[in-house]
């Protein structure tokens, strides 16, 4: 199993200077994490989501259907 990428800024050891380099890259991983973080949430809302905008859009249609007549697949 994946571990689950954190979001918090993990310090390196004792020493509280940092290069450039490393604050650059660092900035990337977390701009990365945040990234992947919010396209798996938009994934899960688009999942779950889709099928209920759908039915909404249907029965807002002009001419009114039912609910069983939007479910129904003829």
């Amino acid at each position: 199993m994946a571990a689950k990428p954190s979001l918090k800024i993990k310090g390196k050891g004792k020493g509280t200077k940092v290069s450039s380099s490393s604050t650059s890259s660092s900035k990337y991983e977390l701009v990365k994490e945040w990234t992947n973080w919010s396209l798996k949430k938009a994934k899960v809302a688009t999942h779950y989501g889709f099928i209920p905008l759908i039915i909404v859009v249907g029965m807002n249609s002009d001419p009114k259907p039912h609910l069983f007549q939007l479910l129904s697949p003829v």
